[in-house]
């Protein structure tokens, strides 16, 4: 979604503040000293130490005795608190301009991953880069390009249909031509539609990333070159020893262009027939597949917790809400009503909580395996908050299995790596994005809520701000501002089909 003209006073606060978004400190730039700094991508912890930034780079870091303040340089005294690389939300799906930039960098997401493209998304990320709007850095993918007839209304958002591999192969030219960072791949595209799209990518030297489609093995796609696999859906049934049974049954899903209810529904018995014939020794040999591919696992247990747990899901109850605008919140509790729940009775709600036990055990396998995971929250579907969510990610990994130090770099480093950036880290060189934290997420990953300050792309916004961000958000949704669709949000209100595209 996005905000129209009315959006209000907390919106225009938004843009008034972060209109100068030069990097806080002047040409002697900012030195955070007396950290206690949490490096994950080395795994290293460094005590009393200071962080030297300039512009929009960590200049140095060293012992706070030992490494000079330049002269001029703005002095933040950290003693007491911890500092963690910028984190990162791979997967997400935008909703508003006053919204998800402002609570991305609130919740210290300095990194984004734009999972539905659309010109809104590409809009936001163009005020970013020019310093009239305070958010993270985007990558933002094409639109969904899935097989015909789609499981999505086109009406309610933009989707690429392709019936083969010829027609598959003309969309990545298009979305390619149009600007995308990357593909996106999604559930119903066939695999001769599937094998086109990832030859004409690689040989347009563009990635592709998104739903394993279901016709797909897992292995399959990482030996095409996927590039990251979103969900916990495909690997569990090819660790299945009843996989040629599951293979057949998802063939024989039939569905009439935008039933994403119907998938839903359809998908769950073999999602259940998965877990109840996991092997441990196909899992295996899958997972070591994907460490050797390195292809990326996002798991979003955040957006399947959700809806595993949908009957118990009440999201104006959580306090989380008030920063979603009235029609937000009712499109979520439409698509509770309608896409999730529809079909499902409350006998069957233990098997539901059962799978996602299953889904944990399955991203704690792959840890383990070192296959490389990647935080994402799937904003915009039920129970999912635009950067909170990342928070509740974490603490779902280290539910799975990963120590809050695995966590982390789950959130930092690898994304970092998988994108080719020089972040995600605390040293020298590498982009200013920061997280200031008042208590130690080591000891307890979910202090890593315990948000002090944040400093993104050389800006530091420290805790009065954060709290001025929170409030203004808070006031721009309690407003009720016009939201009208972004192309990639399907939230519509509680009268039409409002879930977003997982």
């Amino acid at each position: 979604m996005v905000a129209g003209a009315g959006a209000a006073v907390g919106a225009a606060a938004l843009f008034a503040r972060s209109a100068g978004a030069a990097p806080a400190g002047g040409e002697g730039g900012t030195a955070f000293t007396h950290a206690t700094v949490i490096d994950p991508d080395q795994s290293r912890v460094y005590h009393d130490t200071t962080v030297l930034v300039r512009g929009d780079r960590i200049e140095a870091v060293g012992p706070t005795g030992a490494l000079g303040v330049p002269d001029g340089a703005r002095v933040v005294d950290l003693r007491g608190r911890f500092v963690v690389p910028g984190l990162a939300d791979m997967h997400t799906h935008g909703q508003a301009e006053w919204l998800d930039p402002a609570l991305n960098v609130a919740n210290g997401v300095t990194t984004v991953r734009e999972m539905s493209g659309t010109p809104a998304v590409r809009d936001w990320r163009a005020k970013i880069d020019a310093g009239t709007l305070l958010g993270p850095r985007y990558t933002i993918s094409s639109p969904i390009i899935d097989g015909a007839p789609s499981i999505w209304d086109p009406a309610l958002l933009k989707i690429v249909q392709v019936a083969d591999a010829r027609e598959a192969r003309e969309a990545v030219r298009t979305v390619v031509a149009d600007g995308a960072d990357f593909v996106k791949t999604y559930s119903r595209l066939s695999r001769s539609a599937f094998r086109a799209i990832a030859a004409e990518a690689h040989r347009l030297g563009v990635p592709f990333a998104g739903h394993c489609p279901d016709e797909v093995p897992s292995e399959e796609a990482a030996d095409l070159g996927q590039a990251s696999v979103e969900h916990v859906f495909s690997a569990a049934y090819d660790a299945s020893s009843r996989e040629r049974e599951i293979r057949a049954e998802i063939a024989r899903i039939r569905l009439e262009l935008g039933d994403y209810a119907g998938w839903f529904a359809a998908i769950h018995p073999v999602e259940l027939t998965a877990a109840n014939s996991y092997s441990p020794s196909k899992a295996s040999r899958l997972f070591a597949k994907f460490a050797r591919r390195r292809t990326r696992q996002v798991p979003t247990l955040a957006m399947h917790r959700g809806l595993d747990f949908a009957r118990t899901l009440d999201v104006p109850a959580d306090p989380r809400s008030k920063y979603l605008a009235a029609e937000m919140i009712g499109s979520q509790q439409y698509a509770l009503d309608e896409l999730y729940l529809k079909e499902r009775t409350p006998a069957q709600d233990a098997e539901w909580a059962a799978m996602f036990d299953h889904r944990l055990t399955i991203v704690g396998a792959m840890h383990k395996a070192g296959v490389p995971i990647m935080t994402g929250t799937d904003t915009g579907t039920c129970g999912v908050f635009p950067g909170f969510s990342v928070h509740d990610e974490l603490a779902l990994f280290v539910d799975a299995g990963l120590s809050p130090m695995a966590a982390l770099a789950a959130s930092t480093a690898e994304p970092a790596r998988f994108l080719g950036a020089n972040a995600g880290r605390v040293a020298p060189g590498a982009a200013a994005d920061l997280v200031v934290l008042g208590a130690d997420p080591l000891a307890d990953i979910r202090n890593s809520q315990r948000i002090d300050g944040v400093v993104v792309r050389g800006r530091y916004v420290d805790a009065a701000e954060r709290e001025q961000i929170l409030s203004d958000v808070a006031e721009t949704a309690a407003s009720g501002p016009a939201v009208a669709p972004a192309g990639g949000c399907l939230c519509h209100g509680a009268t039409r089909a409002a879930a977003q595209p997982a």
